[in-house]
């Protein structure tokens, strides 16, 4: 993994870079490894160090964040590396205690950033150590309900020597030898002293509460193309889902069984409805976007408004030209609307957006 330090370096007394480490844990909240991996390498090339994040324009980061999703962690990225830079010097502090007062970072974030980087004896559990702990242990209580006991037994194992090393082990057995089914029993190195093991119950744990059915949103997105090309693109306000993430105009998302909400289109122009919906699914719902799209804007519609889509302030809406906008850079959702509407006006022999 492109954050960890290899044996060769660590045997040379090499440590791990504490900046490295506090992104790709902010990174794999949530996230896969495989996902993250991309995304770790082209943020430590465009900002190599914390002072450098800490520079960058926050349009930036956040369209180079865009597709990873949960927006939050992209905001809190910017605002804990100003706060390292400002208030330790460009040093992140090397306690559990002072890292939990930067923003974003919480408990499990500080354990780990202080076992893995200062070896430091903290307990980290995340979603595989809770895993494991529940299987070495045979723990049949049900998660979220299960996880003070879990991290009281992930204590019980946290060593005084190389806690990191060890952190990461754990949470690397879970993520490739005691999975989330068929967990290879044969090979582990846990494998004697394991509980559900010797029970038989490995594969059904640990026991999760049942989760409620997520409920469905809609809403309305409005995409724009003026006759030399550029594109009506909003930031949104910072707090709430997606927030400072590009997008399309358009109305608020309310529950399915409520009326679709009233939102003009943000422009004059031939609008007209896409045939399918943008379908998306986050953490807490399922959304249904209706798409509405014109290409004809008038070329001199809006010039005074036209900015780079990173310098779109948070509440701003702007048309974009072509040449500085990249679709990579919309969080997922606002990305299917795009393919939408450039397929439709492909299949009706337009010029594709």
């Amino acid at each position: 993994m492109p954050w960890r330090v290899g044996p060769a370096d660590r045997a040379a007394g090499v440590r791990p870079d504490p900046y490295r480490v506090w992104l790709s844990e902010v990174m794999l909240q949530q996230t896969t490894v495989a996902a993250v991996r991309d995304y770790f390498r082209r943020f430590t090339d465009l900002w190599p160090t914390v002072a450098d994040l800490a520079a960058a324009e926050d349009g930036r980061v956040m369209a180079e964040w865009a597709g990873l999703g949960y927006y939050a962690r992209a905001r809190n990225l910017l605002k804990c590396a100003r706060a390292v830079v400002a208030d330790h010097g460009g040093v992140f502090p090397d306690t559990r205690a002072a890292l939990l007062t930067l923003p974003g970072i919480g408990p499990y974030t500080a354990s780990a950033i202080s076992a893995i980087a200062f070896d430091r004896p903290e307990v980290v559990v995340d979603g595989n150590v809770e895993r494991v702990m529940a299987r070495l242990f045979d723990i049949h209580t049900p998660l979220p309900a299960a996880k003070p006991e879990l991290t009281e037994k992930a204590a019980l194992l946290t060593p005084d020597s190389r806690p990191g090393d060890y952190a990461q082990a754990v949470m690397d057995l879970g993520a490739t030898i005691c999975t989330p089914r068929s967990p290879a029993c044969g090979i582990c190195p846990w494998r004697d002293p394991c509980a559900a093991r010797v029970a038989g119950t490995a594969a059904v744990l640990p026991r999760k509460t049942p989760k409620k059915a997520k409920p469905v949103r809609h809403g309305v997105a409005y995409i724009a193309r003026r006759a030399d090309g550029a594109l009506l693109l909003e930031r949104r306000e910072e707090r709430g889902l997606l927030g400072g993430t590009l997008g399309w105009p358009g109305s608020d998302w309310v529950p399915v069984d409520q009326p679709m909400p009233d939102a003009p289109p943000p422009v004059a122009g031939d609008w007209r409805k896409l045939p399918a919906e943008a379908l998306h699914t986050f953490t807490h719902f399922h959304l249904r976007l209706t798409v509405f799209c014109t290409d004809a804007i008038p070329t001199q519609y809006r010039r005074d408004t036209d900015v780079p889509s990173a310098a779109l302030r948070p509440g701003q809406q702007g048309f974009v030209a072509p040449q500085d906008f990249r679709p990579s850079d919309l969080p997922t959702v606002m990305r299917k609307a795009f393919d939408l509407a450039r397929g439709a006006l492909e299949n009706e022999g337009r010029n594709p957006l």
